[in-house]
């Protein structure tokens, strides 16, 4: 479907994507996170022809990007950050005029605008001024011109950016029932979306890709430890020796004691071990009853700081977006 190759783009000096690559299979959502400057945007740019790469190929259904220009945007629908809109249009009327500049068949034109309008649900809106809608239906409006000629891609470029909690919602239900028919690649900094959406997460930083793999997977690969949170009724001594006992059992740290007066404990196990029937039958076996037992893994967000924790603080979120204006003006 999309194959990245040795992707590179350089701004004098400063080298925003390296040597980049990665495969987007067909029928899939893709997560594409990192922290601002870590390239994200400048990608995606190269994806859909925006901009040009200093090296590397990007090719979409067998199409170069930078050579077949056409032919591989005819598979893509592009929704930036900021929605291309034109805001003195109506509705209709600009997804008419996008239509057009996509070449959809003019016989077909109708059809798919009332389509599309139907499919993010701003039928109602069709005789609105752009400038008149919420921010919440502008972004519907530029998904919808995304949509339009059915392409078998779509690259949402933080799509629910500066939208309310409903429209959030809204808008993720969207692309869920979007994902069904089409491949998406999705650039968000709201995390929990992208793991409640996405079937596959690539993770970049320093313009390198550091992680590519399902939430779950990426998950089981950075907690190679089990870690267990104990209440447990007695005193950290004898609970600790307790455990220590257990060959799988690495570390045993106290804890404050609960607001019942139990003992809060937190136990390491050693790399790929599951300890957990083995340390009840020890709490069992020494009378030292546990009151709760809670097995603690690593969210996405924890993943995504671990990975990504060496990029510099000095790096401004303008940088990127300021280089590819720079890029465009030239």
């Amino acid at each position: 479907m999309i194959e990245v190759t040795n992707l590179t783009k350089k701004y004098g000096d400063h080298l925003a994507v390296d040597h980049l690559s990665f495969r987007v299979e067909k029928g899939q959502i893709y997560g594409f996170l990192g922290p601002n400057g870590a390239g994200k945007s400048t990608t995606m740019n190269i994806i859909t022809g925006y901009l040009a790469a200093t090296e590397g190929t990007v090719f979409i259904n067998g199409a170069d990007i930078q050579k077949e220009p056409e032919k591989a945007k005819k598979s893509i629908g592009y929704l930036p950050e900021l929605p291309p809109v034109y805001m003195d249009m109506t509705v209709e009327e600009y997804l008419k005029f996008a239509a057009e500049l996509k070449k959809v068949p003019k016989a077909e034109r109708k059809k798919q605008v009332d389509d599309v309008m139907e499919m993010t649900q701003i039928t109602d809106k069709k005789t609105r001024l752009i400038k008149n809608l919420s921010k919440g239906y502008r972004q519907r409006v530029g998904l919808a011109q995304a949509i339009l000629g059915y392409p078998e891609v779509l690259i949402l470029d933080e799509p629910t950016v500066g939208l309310d909690p409903k429209q959030i919602i809204e808008m993720r239900e969207l692309i869920k029932e979007l994902g069904k028919n089409h491949t998406i690649i999705l650039s968000s900094h709201i995390l929990s979306e992208v793991n409640a959406v996405c079937d596959h997460i690539m993770i970049i930083s320093h313009g390198k890709l550091v992680a590519s793999d399902s939430p779950e997977g990426l998950k089981k690969l950075m907690s190679t430890s089990m870690e267990l949170k104990l209440s447990v009724g007695g005193e950290f001594d004898a609970i600790r020796d307790a455990l220590l006992a257990i060959e799988e059992v690495e570390e045993v740290t106290e804890e404050e004691k609960d607001a019942d007066g139990y003992t809060r404990v937190s136990v390491r196990a050693k790399e790929h071990a599951d300890i957990r029937e083995a340390v009840f039958y020890a709490m069992a076996e020494n009378r030292l009853p546990i009151v709760s037992m809670e097995h603690t893994e690593k969210s996405l967000e924890d993943i995504f700081l671990e990975l990504t924790e060496d990029v510099s603080q000095s790096e401004e979120p303008e940088t990127e977006e300021t280089q590819e204006e720079q890029e465009v003006s030239e």
